[in-house]
């Protein structure tokens, strides 16, 4: 098999890592990929962006199938376009992809099937939105609707924050487009979940579950970023919650998905916040999750390329993943400065004395070197039969990695 894994992002090199352990696999190209998708043997890196350029590539090269990170290129209809040139893409249709690209879509979603979620408002009016304020608790969130790599969430603790961020998002268009539509949501306290599960238009089945890190600083203060680190299992889900999960937000949208004809053959990611109230549902995103596809898919016994092809057949219900029964801890080091302005360029040294797993992000090959080319660089991913031992090879492994301005949180799978 020829296979297309489309992004650049350390969900992109662990995807490509793992595909790349089936025997049927003689070559992957990364789309367009980083110098971590670069370093494995059969993979070879492809410089395309825009959609009909990757489509015509694919059909020169023959690719069996594509297998799509990037969100925005999803909610872009690439897997439509696929479709329409007899080519194989795994993932949501433009319609399907919705459910992540538009946040007020998502809600409406959910309250039409029922999934248990906060309550909300949307606003496409600043001036109506800045009014609503005067009639809601405090804190609440705001949320751009649209994609915002992660960061168009804003937990506003009093009103004037709210304003603060209702300017920023629909006036100043700190995010651009994507907050033209905005949510303002119930503030729900507890703890946060991730699930990735894979779908087949019939069955979803989860995947093991996890537990990102959001913020920039230790103890969850500070920006929000596209992720700095993730541990696997969460400790905080437990059978009752599973239960919950399945109970509240899994079969409701099963039956959505079914009623809207929302119906495809890819990922489904679950946002969750777990309480004394039970699960809630804060979002979806219709592709693996970053980074916690790079702390999930190594405690994955199975062959997740044999997964996909069972759910590009619709028989997900034949079929058995299997888990290791330990623990992954993934640690995020990032270009000082990020999720603001950083810089790029800088040398990563000591790549060759990690001892564990590494999943590069934003790095690139420059000449000789690898070299930062991105706000998040780099994942360091252990496996250990307890949480703590995983975090120590982990946390050993990152302080080898040096380049100019390097930070990592040193608070990642502290249980408390």
């Amino acid at each position: 098999m020829k296979l297309l894994v489309i992004g650049s992002g350390g969900r992109e090199h662990a995807i490509v890592w793992k595909v790349a352990q089936n025997p049927k696999v003689t070559k992957i190209y990364a789309c367009p990929g980083n110098a971590g998708t670069q370093s494995v043997d059969i993979c070879e890196n492809i410089a395309l962006t825009d959609i009909d350029d990757i489509i015509e590539f694919a059909k020169k090269e023959n690719i069996d199938l594509a297998i799509l990170g990037s969100e925005e290129l999803l909610v872009a209809g690439i897997v439509d376009k696929f479709k329409e040139n007899g080519l194989v893409a795994f993932g949501p249709h433009k319609a399907a992809a919705l459910l992540e690209g538009s946040k007020a879509f998502a809600k409406e979603f959910m309250l039409k099937y029922g999934v248990k979620t906060a309550a909300y408002k949307k606003f496409t009016d600043y001036e109506e939105a800045k009014k609503y304020l005067e009639e809601i608790e405090y804190p609440t969130v705001v949320k751009a609707s649209g994609l915002a790599a992660g960061k168009g969430v804003i937990i506003c603790e009093t009103k004037e924050d709210a304003e603060n961020a209702l300017k920023e998002i629909m006036i100043d268009k700190k995010f651009g487009d994507s907050g033209n539509e905005i949510v303002i949501e119930e503030f729900l306290t507890g703890v946060e979940a991730s699930i990735l599960s894979i779908y087949d238009g019939k069955t979803i089945i989860p995947f093991v579950s996890a537990k990102d890190h959001k913020k920039i600083g230790e103890n969850e203060t500070g920006l929000n970023t596209g992720g700095m680190g993730v541990i696997a299992p969460n400790p905080y889900v437990t059978n009752e919650v599973l239960d919950r999960f399945n109970k509240d937000i899994l079969e409701p949208t099963l039956k959505g998905l079914e009623e809207e004809n929302l119906e495809f053959c890819g990922f489904v990611f679950f946002g969750l916040m777990i309480n004394e109230k039970g699960v809630y549902l804060l979002e979806y995103n219709m592709r693996m999750g970053d980074p916690e596809t790079q702390a999930v898919l190594p405690l994955m016994k199975s062959d997740f390329l044999d997964m996909i092809i069972a759910a590009q057949n619709q028989k997900l219900n034949e079929i058995n993943v299997e888990w290791e029964d330990k623990s992954s801890c993934c640690v995020v080091a990032v270009s000082g400065g990020y999720p603001e302005a950083y810089e790029k360029g800088y040398e990563i040294k000591n790549i060759e004395k990690i001892e564990n797993l590494l999943f590069l992000a934003g790095a690139k090959n420059n000449g000789d070197k690898i070299v930062t080319n991105g706000g998040r660089v780099l994942n360091v991913v252990a496996i250990g039969d307890t949480l703590d031992i995983a975090r120590e090879k982990a946390y050993k492994d990152i302080e080898k990695i040096d380049f100019k301005k390097k930070y990592f949180r040193k608070d990642i799978g502290i249980v408390k």
